[in-house]
């Protein structure tokens, strides 16, 4: 762990590679979109490298890697979202110690809310399948306002929310793109470095990184 020890009143969540390991299913959804379209299918590697700044552009990366051309970009995303939707939780689950630590972290009278670019729609039927939905005051999803993360504003619609300015509350995420959110936002980050970041975690910018999600609880208890 490195740290520089904050004590937020408001804690808001990355979703995706954060909270839960939804890779898996995103795999299947994406590899059936390509097989539909007659497009050879991606590896879970693949994916993991290509999830974080939503599901529009995880299709284009999908698509610009099997190099599938002469292809409807529209059809193409609302093709995945309808494998997705179907059950996106058959195999996504929680990182280990989530549900507990979000239970401590509610226990210390700390506010907690999700960030993600992740459809609202399929966000909500996340959280509601994995049992995470009582936690949280507030859910911004990527399709909940004009812009998303890595964009500041997604962050401080969040924060605006709870009428929280941003030196009291603290992101948590596990990529560059949080970092670059919390960063414009001048919210302070956490990392989890066990998501889906695609470049070295040294090189992401943060006052923590984490290796497991329970050293959160031991952290904002301190």
């Amino acid at each position: 762990m490195r740290s520089a020890f904050v004590q937020p009143s408001l804690v808001v969540f990355d979703l995706d590679g954060t909270l839960i390991d939804s890779a898996p299913d995103m795999h299947r959804a994406v590899n059936l979109m390509l097989a539909d379209l007659g497009c050879a299918p991606l590896s879970i590697a693949d994916i993991r490298s290509m999830v974080g700044d939503g599901a529009s552009a995880l299709i284009a990366r999908a698509l610009a890697a099997r190099q599938c051309v002469n292809v409807d970009t529209g059809k193409a995303l609302t093709e995945f979202l309808h494998h997705y939707e179907s059950n996106p939780t058959a195999v996504t689950r929680t990182f280990a110690g989530v549900p507990e630590t979000l239970e401590r972290l509610q226990a210390f009278g700390l506010q907690l809310a999700v960030c993600t670019n992740k459809p609202t729609r399929l966000t909500t039927m996340v959280l509601e399948n994995l049992g995470l939905t009582r936690f949280f005051k507030r859910v911004v999803g990527g399709d909940s306002m004009p812009y998303r993360k890595p964009d500041p504003r997604a962050l401080l619609e969040v924060l605006n929310g709870f009428d929280a300015p941003p030196s009291s509350a603290l992101l948590v995420g596990d990529s560059e793109v949080d970092a670059a959110t919390a960063q414009g936002a001048k919210v302070p980050f956490i990392l989890m470095t066990y998501g889906y970041h695609r470049g070295p975690i040294d090189q992401i910018s943060s006052i923590a990184t984490l290796d497991h999600f329970a050293e959160l609880a031991t952290l904002l208890h301190a």
